[in-house]
Order: structure tokens, then sequence, then C-alpha cells
């Protein structure tokens, strides 16, 4: 863990239509740590008001949002971390205070993290042009099409691109989070915040967003993808994917890292856990069959790729999912 002197300062920004449960989570977790002070900011807030809500205190209650933001955007300026929570109607356009806060503070080499929605404020300010970022997946194609610039990968729960994070909504709010506290304090304090929330250890940026919705995307590999989908218990390598696509091996792993993050085999058995999941979770399945209805042929692979992607078994992941 780095030594530090003084706690880090958060700015967490409360943009007009907040969404509460976006705002809780950074208040809650980063707030609930001791390597940090923070500060509730936005345009209309009191610039003199000298209150911080590090520690366990309790959060500012607003008879309108819930949300009482307590220091200015200048706060915001001199933080060491700016945090964006989502909001509702992402395309109705955020003011220009909160945009131009965000821009000053990118250029001055602050971290900037966004959760859900809160990704089209970043975008619209400009600083994620040419970034690689994610958000919610029901709000993908939107901020694709509204920034054109901005490179945005499906189905991630967080993507951090230099100086900025972004994630997808709810509990990936929470892995962005302790991916925060990790970084800055190592392993075991983002392990005991996850304890404190009752979260699992911090997922990795590559992880899904959702399991049940196994339909990609509409891209110029969809077809592949679902050609990979349909064939998933078959053995299938990358030069099989690449044939099918009429692309050469080179150029077809470049296309699929850029359309989904990661490469071709490491989606292929991100795949193959989440059908083992299903057939688990809604079927009478031996793991012995469903290992080979998932391509992973033998039941001694699926349990070492199981246990190394979820961290626990087949066997007690289905007795979880039944609620045994």
């Amino acid at each position: 863990m780095p030594y530090r002197t003084a706690p880090l300062t958060v700015a967490i920004l409360v943009t007009p239509r907040v969404i509460a449960l976006d705002f809780s989570i950074p208040a809650h977790i980063l707030g609930g740590y001791d390597g940090y002070r923070v500060f509730v900011c936005s345009e209309t807030a009191d610039a003199t008001t000298e209150t911080d809500f590090g520690g366990h205190r309790a959060l500012p209650v607003g008879a309108a949002s819930g949300i009482t933001p307590t220091h200015s955007l200048a706060t915001a300026e001199t933080a060491d971390i700016v945090v964006v929570p989502g909001f509702e109607d992402p395309e109705i356009p955020i003011p220009e205070p909160y945009l131009d806060t965000l821009s000053r503070c990118a250029d001055r080499g602050t971290r900037i993290a966004a959760i859900c929605t809160g990704a089209f404020a970043l975008a619209a300010s400009g600083i994620l042009n040419g970034k690689n970022v994610t958000t919610h997946w029901q709000y993908t194609s939107r901020l694709r099409r509204l920034f054109p610039a901005v490179k945005v990968l499906d189905n991630r729960v967080f993507v951090e691109d230099g100086n900025i994070l972004t994630s997808a909504g709810g509990g990936a709010g929470i892995d962005a989070c302790l991916h925060i506290i990790r970084t800055d304090y190592g392993a075991a304090a983002a392990h005991e915040s996850g304890k404190e929330v009752v979260a699992a250890p911090v997922r990795s940026s590559e992880h899904h967003q959702y399991a049940d919705v196994q339909t990609p995307p509409a891209t110029s590999l969809s077809a592949t993808r679902a050609w990979t989908m349909e064939n998933i218990a078959e053995p299938i390598t990358v030069q099989h994917m690449a044939d099918h696509s009429n692309l050469p091996r080179r150029t077809f792993i470049r296309h699929f890292r850029t359309e989904t993050g990661m490469p071709p085999m490491r989606w292929v058995t991100l795949q193959r856990i989440l059908t083992a999941r299903r057939l688990l979770e809604r079927t009478d399945l031996s793991v012995e069959k469903i290992a080979d209805a998932t391509g992973f042929g033998t039941a001694s692979n699926l349990r070492t790729h199981f246990k190394r992607e979820l961290g626990t078994t087949p066997t007690v992941y289905r007795r979880t999912a039944s609620g045994a």
C-alpha cells in the first residue's frame, strides 16, 4: 500500500436528475474508507459550506432529490478523484459549468470515474474522445450514436483508460469503487471494503455486465459471434471464427478486440461459462453433461474454468442459485 500522509480527496458531482442509488455507492464505499475525504459538489451548493462526508457520517438529505450538495464545483477542481454518478434522461444536456469542471479536471490529470449514465456527462465534456469506455448495456448504443469519437465497449463491468474509469450501473459501480480502493491502497483494503457492503471480491474489467442476454450487439462480427454461440458445444478455434467472418486471422483478431475489448478465445471461454451457469440454474443436467454441452469437454475442465472465473465450483453455484 502506498504511504500517504493525508487522505485522498474525492468529489462526487451531483448533476441534475442524479440517480440516488448511483450517488450512494461512491458516497458509502469511498466515504466509508479512512483513506478518502468525500465531498458532495454541485453548481447550486453553498460554496462556504465546510462539511465533508468521510468515514461513516450520515449523508445530507434534501426534501426533493434526497441529496443535498455541500460544496461548489470549485472544490471538485482541486480533488484527487472526481466521481460522476448516473442521471436520468442522459440525452438531456448537462449544464455547461459541470462540463467545464470535468474538462479542467481532465487537463490537470485528475482521475475521473463515471457510474452508469455518468459517462454521458464525461463524453459531453469532450474528455472521452478516443478513449475506451463503457456504460450500462441499455445505453451503450445511445452513447455510441451521440458521441462517435468515443470508443464504446459493450457488456463490460468497467473500463479503465488512463485516468478515466467508466462503469455500468448498480453492482458495477461497486466494482469500480472497490477497484479505486485497490489501486490506491491495495487488494486487502479493497477486500475489507467489499466485506463492509457484502460484495464479492472486485470483478475484473473483462467481466460481463449481464449473464442472461447472449445475443451479440449488431456489429460487423455479429454473425460470427452468433455462429459461435450456436456451436458453443463444438471445438472452436480462432481460425474457425476467422474463416466464418471471411477475414484473415490477424485482421479478425484486431477487429474482434476492438468490438469486444478482449481476445476471441477469452470471449469464447466467458460465453461457455455463461452458458454453463444457465444450465446449472435451469436444468438438472449433470456437471459432466453440462461440460459436454458447453464445449469444455470434461467435468474437470469445467470445474477448473468455473473456479478460476467465479471463485466457486459448479455444484456450489447450482446449490446457491437454487436457494438451497
